[in-house]
C-alpha cells in the first residue's frame, strides 16, 4: 500500500480539486432564484450554512449538483468542473425580470480536498475553522473552509483566491500531509461508498434513483423538476438505483459492464476499483431493484450488494 492511500485511510491527505465550479449569485432575489431552481431549501439557510442539493431538468433528470453556501451578500455554488457552464446556462436562462447577477469564479477560486481520520485535528493545529455541521462552513479571512468531503471519509474542502494555493498546500505539507494521487482518492471513494456525479449517476437519473435523498426537501414548495419527484414519491417505488457494490475480484470490471442475475441483465457497474483494504473490488452499480436480493454476477465474478444498500452522504 502506498503513502497516499494510507494517509487518506488512516492519516490525512490534501487532494487537488482543480477545476471545480464556482457560481457567484448576487442580488436581492437571488435566494429565490436558486431556491426555485433546485430540490433542496435554500430559503431556510442562514450565514454560514450550506447544503447539497440537485438541479433538474423540466423532466426531473439531473443536471448538476452543487454544495449551496449562503454567504452574507451572495450564495456560493460548488460544483462538479463537468457541469460548471451547464449549470451556469441553466441558471442564467431563467433570471427573467429578477434582481440577480451570477458571477462565474471558477478561474479566481482554487479548492483542496483535506481528507482523512487526522483531518480535524491538522487544521485545529494550523489554526485553520474546522465546522462540526455537514456542508456548514467557516471564513478564514478570504479563505472557505466547509465541511464536506471528496472521497467519503472525514473531509474538507478549502475554498482560496487561486493566488494563494501555494499558500494553503505549503502550510498543509508543512503539517505532514502528503498530496493524494488521483487513483486512490478513487479507491477510498468507493470503500467508502462514495457516488460521483457523472461516473455513478448523471442526467440519464431522476433523484430517488441515486438514493442520496439528503439532496431532496419535500416541503419547500415548488421547484423546477418537482413534478416527477413529488409523483416518484407518491408512488414510493423506483425501478432502478443505485448501489454500492463489493466483488470478488481482483480486477475491478470495466464502467458499463453487465450484471447478470442468474442470465437475465439486471443492471450494470457504474465505477470500480481493487481495495487493497478489502481484498476485492469496491465498486459501484445501477441494479433493477427486484435484483437487489439476487446472485449477482459481473465477468463471472460474485457480487454482492453492500450492506446498507445506499451511497454515503456526499
Amino acid at each position: 500500500m502506498n503513502q497516499s492511500y494510507e494517509a487518506l485511510r488512516r492519516g490525512a491527505a490534501w487532494v487537488d480539486l482543480v477545476g471545480r465550479g464556482k457560481i457567484r449569485a448576487y442580488g436581492e432575489d437571488r435566494v429565490r432564484l436558486v431556491h426555485a431552481m433546485c430540490t433542496n431549501h435554500v430559503e431556510q439557510l442562514r450565514e454560514g450554512q450550506g447544503c447539497y442539493a440537485f438541479f433538474l431538468t423540466a423532466q426531473g433528470r439531473i443536471l448538476a449538483d452543487a454544495h449551496i453556501l449562503a454567504l452574507p451578500d451572495h450564495l456560493l455554488l460548488d460544483t462538479n468542473p463537468e457541469t460548471k457552464q451547464r449549470l451556469y446556462e441553466h441558471l442564467d436562462k431563467y433570471i427573467i425580470a429578477d434582481d440577480v447577477t451570477l458571477e462565474d469564479g471558477t478561474a479566481n477560486t482554487a479548492t483542496v480536498g483535506v481528507e482523512g481520520p487526522k483531518a480535524r485535528e491538522i487544521l485545529k493545529e494550523l489554526n485553520l475553522a474546522t465546522p462540526e455541521q455537514p456542508y456548514s462552513f467557516e471564513l478564514c479571512g478570504s479563505w472557505i473552509v466547509l465541511r464536506a468531503s471528496a472521497a467519503g471519509a472525514d473531509g474538507f474542502m478549502i475554498f482560496v483566491p487561486a493566488a494563494q494555493l501555494a499558500e494553503l498546500v505549503s502550510r498543509l505539507e508543512c503539517a505532514g500531509m502528503v498530496k493524494a494521487q488521483p487513483e486512490d482518492v478513487n479507491v477510498v471513494r468507493l470503500e467508502n461508498a462514495y457516488a460521483r456525479y457523472g461516473v455513478d449517476f448523471s442526467d440519464g437519473n431522476i433523484p430517488q434513483e441515486t438514493q442520496l435523498m439528503h439532496a431532496l426537501h419535500f416541503a419547500k414548495g415548488c421547484y423546477l423538476g418537482q413534478e416527477i419527484v413529488e409523483r416518484v414519491r407518491s408512488r414510493g417505488h423506483v425501478n432502478r438505483l443505485l448501489v454500492p457494490l463489493d466483488i470478488e475480484a481482483e480486477t475491478a470490471p470495466v464502467p458499463g459492464t453487465k450484471i447478470l442475475a442468474g442470465d437475465k441483465e439486471a443492471g450494470q457497474v457504474t465505477s470500480a476499483a481493487y481495495s487493497p483494504a478489502r481484498g476485492k473490488v469496491a465498486g459501484f452499480g445501477i441494479l433493477r431493484a427486484e435484483s437487489l436480493n439476487a446472485t449477482l454476477t459481473a465477468d463471472g465474478a460474485v457480487i454482492r450488494v453492500r450492506p446498507g444498500a445506499a451511497p454515503a452522504r456526499p
